[in-house]
């Protein structure tokens, strides 16, 4: 690229793969691109990504490999599948991992990818959905060594506000605290705009209303107006949401953590997607609230 920012590969042309590599491309880097399904390849090429054939081709064309995929059996396909990260990797590489995955399997898949193929690791999951990714003003949490935290912060810098949380598995614990506050809100928002509507007064004013006192917050300037118009177009899915409040489950009883609220949530999420709403925005909740959805 014109800058000479250098060689990034991104495998996981979803929703946030798209933006990220948008904001790639925007920045200046030269960015090969690889996805199961060839429409979203061909979605990336439209905007500056290189083509890749597999996640080994990404890997051999790129300095640094970004990963955002859905499922620890997703990544695992990816970084040691046949035509895997490690298949196509040297020495020296890093890979960035920007799913949400178990903070253990993190730790277990870093050390295998170090061993294997002498690549470095970094969890980098993110919060703030496409949009933040596409205008570069993502929240991300990693976890890594010094050395590999300090070798992938540059780019990082160019998708976000990054804080390194401590050595491989701390950026995806950190990921699940970030889950409790963003997952419960979306439940809370609902509620609330619930009670507005059923109460009789305007609803569309409550950020405004509530916006200087302890209730104001960017998830009620943001996203509430979403819940008010319901627009549940996908900027997250609703079975994502679900995944991650199981996955803190689990971190939670590991940990011996009570998380009722968190449990509640997973509750709602469960049934949302058990209605086949699994496909919309979390914020898609609302559903179970809605006077509308009940006639």
């Amino acid at each position: 690229m014109a800058d000479g920012k250098g060689s990034i590969g991104f495998i996981g042309l979803g929703l946030m793969g798209q933006a990220f590599t948008r904001r790639l491309v925007a920045c200046g880097y030269r960015v090969t691109g690889y996805d199961l399904r060839p429409q979203q390849i061909a979605a990336a090429e439209a905007h500056g990504v290189e083509p890749a054939g597999s996640a080994a081709e990404v890997a051999r064309a790129s300095e640094l490999v970004h990963v955002c995929v859905m499922t620890k059996d997703d990544l695992a396909q990816a970084v040691f599948g046949p035509d895997g990260v490690a298949a196509g990797g040297a020495p020296g590489k890093l890979l960035v991992d920007h799913s949400t995955t178990d903070a253990g399997v993190t730790r277990g898949f870093a050390e295998r990818l170090r061993t294997d193929a002498g690549i470095g690791w970094v969890d980098a999951p993110v919060s703030g959905g496409p949009p933040a990714a596409a205008a570069g003003t993502l929240a991300i949490m990693a976890g890594g060594t010094e050395a590999d935290a300090a070798k992938a912060r540059p780019v990082l810098a160019d998708l976000g506000q990054c804080t390194h949380m401590g050595p491989v598995g701390a950026g995806q614990t950190t990921k699940m605290v970030n889950q409790v506050l963003v997952l419960n809100n979306y439940c809370v928002l609902a509620e609330a705009l619930a009670l507005a509507e059923a109460g009789g007064v305007d609803a569309a004013k409550i950020p405004q209303a509530l916006g200087a006192g302890y209730a104001g917050s960017t998830m009620l300037q943001k996203l509430y107006p979403r819940l008010v118009a319901r627009d549940f177009a996908p900027a997250g899915y609703a079975f994502q949401a679900l995944k991650d409040l199981d996955m803190l489950h689990d971190l939670a009883k590991a940990l011996q953590v009570p998380t009722p609220m968190s449990a509640q949530a997973a509750s709602l999420f469960r049934i949302l997607n058990a209605k086949g709403h699994g496909q919309l925005d979390g914020l898609a909740v609302l559903k179970l609230y809605d006077a509308k959805e009940r006639l």
